[in-house]
């Protein structure tokens, strides 16, 4: 058989999977839909151990009702269960999702309501059977068609999308002129290493913070980026503002936060454009 049975081969089996995981989806069947989603609530918060792992999360314990049973459950965030939680205060909710009838085998979400219909991975194999062909095409008919057929779908989705990316920065940047300022401090600092293949170290420092809102919340939060030289930053006083509605979303320096969502817009912009015009390119060159 030769490469082109064999691409018809590839093309068929993922068609298949993508057709069979739709299908699931309509019939309600994925795994997915069958998830069972609680409303947590964070009853308790502890504070990182000092030099601790970031990947561990904040330490919680939270609790939750059965939607089925009406059973309440209080359980902590201790070993794999799902995202780890990096801004926790007392009562704020978080969701809770579990296989049915099995609520020990809990996961923390910090959004909820994603992935509610499970068609990540009959997407992803609708895409590996597009590829194939353009692949094929290219290989028989020159490199314009690659730049035609992978950055021509992919230029009309981002310019889909391009609206409401903007829309969404300019309302992040809106929310960073609303922010409360607060007195805030490092109470711990964390690290990992890890050692790559060819043998080189990368450290990840991040510190953590705690600072009470204005309305008494008392939140511990990682504080992924902002403050300078962090890793000796443990005890040191800082301002932290936060959204009043969600102090989850929070920056030490707001200006710097202002550029960041300023060079991120320019940055998705000029993709998008970028995108376009290999697309365009291909199409010129056929």
């Amino acid at each position: 058989m030769g490469w082109h049975g064999y691409l018809v081969l590839w093309c068929g089996v993922f068609v298949a999977l993508a057709l069979v995981g739709y299908g699931r989806s309509l019939a309600g069947a994925t795994r997915a839909q069958r998830t069972v989603r609680a409303q947590g609530r964070i009853e308790r918060v502890d504070e990182p151990r000092h030099g601790s792992s970031p990947s561990d999360g904040i330490s919680v314990v939270v609790s939750f009702r059965d939607p089925s049973t009406g059973q309440e459950f209080t359980v902590t965030n201790d070993g794999e269960h799902g995202e780890r939680i990096s801004v926790a205060w007392t009562g704020r909710e978080i969701g809770v999702h579990y296989p049915p009838g099995r609520p020990q085998a809990f996961q923390f979400v910090n959004h909820p309501t994603e992935g509610e219909r499970g068609l990540g991975w009959p997407t992803f194999a609708l895409f590996l059977a597009y590829a194939g062909p353009v692949v094929a095409v290219a290989i028989d008919r020159g490199w314009p068609w690659a730049l035609l057929g992978f950055c021509g779908p992919w230029a009309l989705s981002g310019l889909y999308h391009l609206p409401g990316n903007i829309r969404d920065r300019k309302g992040r940047l809106a929310r960073l002129a609303g922010m409360a300022a607060v007195p805030g401090r490092v109470i711990a600092v964390l690290r990992s290493a890890t050692v790559d293949e060819d043998g080189y170290t990368t450290t990840q420092v991040v510190p953590v913070v705690a600072f009470t809102t204005l309305d008494g919340r008392s939140v511990t939060a990682y504080c992924e980026s902002g403050l300078a030289d962090p890793t000796r930053s443990r005890g040191r006083d800082v301002t932290v503002h936060y959204a009043p509605d969600d102090p989850a979303v929070f920056v030490p320096d707001v200006e710097a936060g202002r550029r960041s969502w300023h060079w991120d817009m320019a940055v998705n912009i000029v993709g998008v454009l970028v995108i376009a015009a290999a697309a365009v390119v291909g199409a010129v060159a056929l």
